[in-house]
């Protein structure tokens, strides 16, 4: 268990990477909460691979004008995975941005929670607030509860949220196999494709961290009927 809080500075840019991959202790909990000064700026992404069960609670305070942060993440999860990830993003003050994308394949008998919630304050005129979740659910076992919301208490801003739970497309497969490429390949690229946005959002160890998780989505694709 982590358990962290940590101010970005004014005028600076921070990056923070979380890779969390295969425990045989069990749940992994980690807590974090992040506050932005004045015109700083924060890019976060979060990497679950098979294997982790994870309880991940993260905070981020936009406490100065002009700051921005950036959260992405994948979870992959085909087994019997527990993820719970619950973000909240709290915009103090005017002429701030925030945007969070998160996108998960869920399979055999995982279950996932997503709990995002984006505040504005009645002093956050000028906010641009944006959440994204989307889900790609493989199995009739696996489960996935995605609830975004939004409170917002001023009245000049900018803001969405939204959240889907959705199949592979067959129309997509047939095609691809139309071309030679077999059922098997033609998922694996759906999912790499899914999952692509995120992932190109890496800056740190970028070519092993895709690596790992297409060889993930390799064996997910194997996996399936």
């Amino acid at each position: 268990m982590v358990n962290s809080s940590y101010t970005v500075p004014q005028n600076t840019h921070e990056s923070v990477q979380l890779v969390l991959s295969d425990t045989s202790s069990g749940t992994q909990s980690i807590a974090g909460e992040y506050i932005l000064e004045r015109d700083s700026s924060l890019d976060i992404v979060i990497v679950v691979l098979p294997g982790a069960s994870v309880q991940l609670p993260l905070r981020i305070i936009l406490k100065g004008e002009g700051a921005n942060v950036n959260v992405s993440g994948i979870y992959l999860c085909p087994g019997s995975e527990k993820v719970k990830l619950s973000l909240d993003v709290v915009h103090q003050v005017p002429h701030c941005s925030s945007s969070q994308l998160f996108k998960g394949i869920v399979s055999a008998e995982s279950i996932v929670d997503f709990y995002g919630k984006i505040v504005v304050e009645q002093d956050a005129q000028k906010t641009e607030a944006y959440q994204e979740n989307h889900n790609l659910l493989l199995s009739d076992q696996a489960k996935v509860n995605t609830k975004p919301q939004l409170e917002i208490y001023a009245d000049d801003v900018k803001c969405s949220h939204g959240a889907t739970v959705g199949r592979l497309d067959e129309d997509a497969q047939f095609y691809m196999r139309s071309r030679g490429i077999t059922l098997q390949q033609a998922k694996a690229l759906q999912m790499l494709s899914f999952v692509s946005p995120v992932l190109s959002r890496l800056v740190k160890d970028k070519e092993s961290i895709v690596l790992s998780v297409e060889k993930a989505i390799q064996t997910i694709s194997s996996s399936l009927q």
